[in-house]
């Protein structure tokens, strides 16, 4: 049964790591089509208010998803009170964004945004609806519902809103966009968890939930405003045209790492939890999590900030050239968070949480700061580029923090692996670079794929060094594993363990809201993949299922 399950894990990853390709791949077809359909200004207005309507989603959440995931066990009292909760707040909140629509309006200087603000105020309280459910499906272990979910969300917005584009409702398909899949997330995360609600009803029992959610809630919102911030800035100050270059710009720089680093992520929270009193193992998981970082984010990067412009032409088309040369600059905020991510993984699993709330008490309002100084110094390309300095200079302090006291070394486990990546992206972008000035005025298409070769041709040939051997390798083992066969069931099975058993502990769930579980031989050795994990907790909620039945 056992081996039955972890292989259920393994391919289960690998369908829901197609899902986040496929997701992606809808999105870049939406940003295509609407880029060439809607006016740049279109792109700021909604930018514009979804600034603000997050941090009120934040506020919705307040790190309940987290905190849920965490319980060991809920009750179905419990659960009753979570979903009334949830949706009463996100009601709350919902009245209030809609109340606030004048505010906006006046904030930018755009009484378009008041009508707009009530249109899209409603999507607080469908994200209200879905969170408990969805974090329901999620301490089920049902990855494959969630990753199809997900899926057809963003075909449904996709298409809805390039159907409004093309028959001229302007910047009211991105509304659509907005909610259209949304709405069907909601119907399908109630069909996938069927709840019963009960009488309203919201008791003491929720309590601990939301202690434990208000310390991530604390991290969460001050990170979310040195991420956002710096839409309100450009919106106030240079208008709503050049939000839009500049939002259609960090939509992209995101990509890379919700479809790279932020997997690996969800698959290191659980594993880290377990090796925490093992300090040589998380050691070695961390060190090597940095050079699969390194990796995966460093020569991505580099690759795309060399053939930003013609890229940016062949995805958004004529008229976007802001929007080029923000994507380079931001290339160095993408770096820094993608390595600064670990620091996240460290506090969670080693317990720091307040010492990360404190931190960031302190050194976010500097990269806040950095958002008027870049605006004021230099327009977008100024606060791009402050943005991503001041990010890669408090890598160092931030790290210092995360590790003071611990075994981990930052020269040694942090700084050094990634000295190869960091080398490998360097010589990827110069080949990446030169190629597409050699190719001059040709077709975009041509120098994108030509430029994007030369780069991975350079990744290709340090195979013949020993170290980049070694590190490709390890990256590849993951693949291995999920090409195995499923395991034969033997005649008879007969569970060693207790039927008491307990439920999953805090550290064993997946932190996040969109589940991905990969194995995690790819960071260590002897580590235990992430897929055996998820087979443990499979087998563990199937028979808390079968006891509640």
């Amino acid at each position: 049964m056992t081996s039955d399950l972890k292989h259920k894990a393994s391919r289960g990853a690998a369908v829901t790591a197609g899902g986040l390709w496929i997701k992606t791949a809808l999105q870049l077809i939406s940003t295509m089509l609407l880029a060439r359909l809607l006016d740049q200004s279109d792109f700021g207005l909604i930018a514009m208010i979804m600034a603000i309507v997050g941090v009120a989603d934040l506020i919705r959440d307040f790190g309940m998803t987290g905190a849920i995931l965490q319980a060991k066990n809920l009750t179905e009292d419990q659960w009753r009170s979570l979903r009334w909760f949830s949706a009463i707040f996100g009601t709350v909140l919902m009245i209030g964004i809609a109340a606030c629509a004048p505010v906006i309006a006046s904030l930018y200087g755009e009484p378009r945004l008041t009508v707009l603000t009530f249109a899209i105020a409603p999507v607080l309280l469908v994200n209200g609806l879905c969170m408990p459910l969805q974090a329901s499906v999620q301490r089920d272990l049902r990855f494959g519902t969630l990753a199809l979910i997900d899926i057809v969300a963003m075909a449904v917005g996709v298409v809805l809103s390039v159907v409004a584009a093309l028959v001229g409702f302007g910047v009211w398909s991105l509304v659509v966009f907005a909610g259209a899949g949304q709405v069907y997330r909601l119907i399908a995360l109630w069909v996938a968890a069927k709840p019963r609600w009960g009488r309203p009803r919201i008791g003491r029992d929720i309590r601990p939930l939301l202690t434990t959610g208000g310390s991530l809630f604390g991290v969460q919102l001050i990170n979310y405003a040195s991420r956002n911030l710096d839409n309100v800035v450009i919106g106030q100050q240079l208008g709503a045209a050049a939000l839009g270059q500049y939002s259609r710009a960090y939509a992209l720089f995101l990509l890379p790492q919700q479809q790279l680093t932020a997997p690996l992520g969800r698959v290191a929270l659980p594993v880290l939890s377990r090796l925490q009193d093992d300090g040589e193992r998380y050691r070695r998981y961390i060190s090597n999590a940095m050079v699969v970082i390194g990796y995966l984010a460093l020569p991505v990067y580099a690759i795309a900030a060399a053939v930003v412009h013609p890229l940016i032409l062949l995805l958004l088309g004529p008229g976007w050239d802001t929007a080029a040369s923000a994507f380079a600059l931001l290339a160095l905020a993408g770096v820094a968070q993608a390595i600064g991510n670990v620091n996240g993984w460290i506090y969670i699993t080693l317990g720091r949480v307040h010492r990360q709330l404190v931190f960031f008490t302190i050194t976010r309002p500097i990269v806040i700061a950095s958002f008027f100084v870049g605006v004021a110094w230099n327009g977008v390309n100024g606060l791009a580029l402050l943005y991503g300095l001041v990010l890669l200079a408090l890598l160092i302090p931030e790290f210092f923090v995360a590790t003071h006291g611990t075994f981990i070394r930052i020269g040694r486990d942090i700084g050094l692996p990634l000295i190869r990546p960091a080398i490998a992206a360097g010589l990827a972008f110069a080949a990446s670079w030169g190629t597409a000035q050699l190719l001059g005025d040709w077709l975009a298409i041509l120098q994108v794929v030509a430029g994007g070769l030369a780069g991975l041709l350079v990744l290709g040939a340090l195979y013949v060094v020993p170290g980049y051997r070694r590190d490709y390798r390890m990256m590849l083992d993951f693949v291995k594993q999920a090409r195995k066969p499923a395991p034969r069931k033997p005649a008879a099975e007969t569970p060693t363990d207790s039927p008491d058993a307990p439920a999953p502990t805090a550290t064993e769930i997946d932190l996040e809201a969109t589940p991905v579980d990969a194995p995690a031989t790819v960071l260590g050795a002897d580590e235990p993949s992430a897929g055996e994990l998820a087979a443990q907790l499979e087998e563990q909620n199937t028979r808390r299922r079968g006891r509640r039945s």
